[in-house]
């Protein structure tokens, strides 16, 4: 297994209101990449932030978090959000997170330019987590893969929307 030789590639408290970042999904974009961060802000809440790099290796973390909008256009600010996914499907990305829907809950939302996020409804019920989309539709259908996140934990299953 290698491992860059400048690990850790981002510190702590990388931007004012965050205290640690990790668990990272970047993608080319641009002449660079682009990339969904959880960012941990200083008391200890998880939410999703964007970074931009041009090389992979330096990043700049956007301070503010990601503020989502439902399908109508309704603010949206999940009470925590953590183990980001992110997937390019056409001309649209998919982010996919663990976010809070009575537990634990696998939460969707859409991009097109990295500036306006649209949140989805929540794909699957409590308690499921890590949910990863399929770059591409399968017999016209998307494909995600979860995994069950109750006391018996760590079952992964395919399910189909």
């Amino acid at each position: 297994v290698w491992r860059h030789d400048g690990n850790r590639i981002i510190g702590w408290n990388p931007t004012p209101r965050t205290a640690r970042v990790y668990n990272s999904s970047v993608v080319p974009y641009g002449d660079g990449f682009i990339g969904i961060f959880r960012a941990d802000l200083k008391h200890g809440k998880p939410q999703l932030h964007i970074g931009h790099s041009l090389d992979g290796l330096k990043w700049d973390i956007e301070n503010e978090e990601i503020h989502w909008k439902d399908e109508q256009g309704v603010l949206y600010e999940p009470a925590y959000s953590y183990d980001p996914r992110l997937v390019k499907t056409g001309d649209t990305y998919y982010i996919i997170w663990c976010s809070d829907f009575a537990g634990a809950a696998i939460a969707i939302g859409k991009t097109k330019d990295f500036k306006d996020f649209t949140r989805l409804e929540n794909p699957f019920i409590p308690f499921n987590r890590n949910g990863v989309l399929f770059p591409r539709m399968i017999n016209d259908k998307y494909r995600l893969l979860s995994r069950p996140s109750d006391s018996g934990h760590t079952i992964w299953r395919y399910l189909h929307k």
